[in-house]
């Protein structure tokens, strides 16, 4: 019999309170409602600590434009997001886009990635930019 294995909450790599000021501030912002929300931003927690973990790898990793709405709302909040940064990674995590997206699967890939890496992947929110784009920039360590 297979034992079921624990997935990683990206809520235990936020302070509650940073947790809430991000849903709000996405909802204030977006035409989003709380649990969309939610749904992203656990996403692009999910793909931070992600990339944070697998850093100077060369995965080229990166979220479609949906999963990338939220890791822009948390950007924003700079002071937050330097201070998860500085918690989890020892320092900036540099953000660098490329100015023409790629469509080389990379989305769907990084997907995985984040699956691969303990962390349940909200297929949907994914699966929408398979085919789309991966805005960030190859050959970077960033995310």
């Amino acid at each position: 019999m297979a034992t079921a294995v624990a997935l990683r909450d990206p809520r235990a790599f936020v302070d509650p309170q940073v947790w809430e000021r991000e849903i709000t501030l996405m909802v204030r912002d977006n035409p989003f409602d709380e649990v969309m929300a939610e749904r992203l931003f656990g996403q692009a927690v999910a793909y931070l600590i992600t990339a944070i973990e697998k850093w100077g790898q060369g995965l080229e990793m990166c979220c479609g434009r949906l999963v990338d709405m939220a890791v822009h709302a948390f950007i924003l909040d700079t002071r937050h997001y330097r201070e998860f940064c500085e918690k989890h990674f020892g320092r900036f995590l540099e953000h660098i886009p490329e100015i023409e997206f790629k469509y080389d699967g990379s989305v769907e890939r990084t997907a995985h990635i984040i699956e691969d890496n303990g962390f349940a992947v909200d297929w949907p929110l994914w699966k929408r930019d398979f085919g789309k784009c991966g805005p960030c920039r190859p050959g970077e360590n960033c995310h």
